[in-house]
């Protein structure tokens, strides 16, 4: 079964609906001993990065996410979920990530700058990086359109770690990750046909079990 966290922040029914509609079965549990069993792990969010880090903290959850994200099993963070896999954020500073992607999350540009509104929402294309595997989306036809929702973005020191990119004024990483660990910007399970396809594909990379 696909384990989503619970940390007390974030659109968990929501994500666990997604999941499902995709065709799989999906807990939420805030339990480490729990998560740290658990075959596939999705780390959803939605919030400030410091309040979200928090959350993770007061329910003993750092390590055992931190540890999920690097021992292979498959990975899925969304949204604050992608932000929380790097090292900080400037909005939050001081305040630590999980520091499994080295970077940092960066706030878009002033809109006085780009004629754009901060934050950026609603749908945009994102765009594979060309000769970079991606199983969750190498299936889909076209360009996929994606939801969106978010003032900050992701900078990772490694560009091999970007495996999706958009653009908003400026061209940020809408997915990174590697290997079983994959992280979005956007909402999969806001994203209609496109997000239930990304939301399939990691379902059946996880081997997961279908939903009753």
């Amino acid at each position: 079964m696909i384990c989503i966290v619970d940390y007390g922040m974030g659109n968990l029914r929501s994500a666990q609906k997604g999941i499902e509609r995709a065709g799989f079965a999906a807990e939420i549990t805030s339990d480490p001993e729990t998560v740290r069993k658990a075959p596939a792990v999705v780390l959803p969010g939605v919030g400030a990065f410091g309040d979200c880090y928090r959350g993770l903290e007061e329910r003993g959850l750092v390590d055992v996410v931190r540890e999920a994200a690097l021992d292979g099993r498959p990975f899925l963070g969304i949204c604050v979920g992608l932000q929380l896999l790097f090292e900080g954020s400037e909005e939050s500073p001081g305040c630590p990530g999980l520091g499994v992607i080295k970077g940092q999350v960066v706030r878009f540009p002033d809109s006085r700058e780009t004629g754009l509104k901060v934050p950026h929402m609603g749908w945009n294309q994102v765009r594979t990086v060309p000769g970079r595997a991606n199983p969750l989306l190498d299936g889909l036809d076209g360009t996929p359109h994606a939801y969106f929702v978010h003032s900050f973005y992701g900078r990772p020191e490694d560009p091999e770690a970007v495996l999706a990119t958009c653009e908003y004024g400026v061209e940020f990483a809408a997915m990174v990750g590697g290997g079983n660990l994959f992280a979005l910007q956007f909402h999969p399970e806001k994203s209609q046909t496109d997000g239930l396809a990304i939301l399939r594909a990691f379902g059946e990379l996880a081997g997961a079990e279908a939903a009753v």
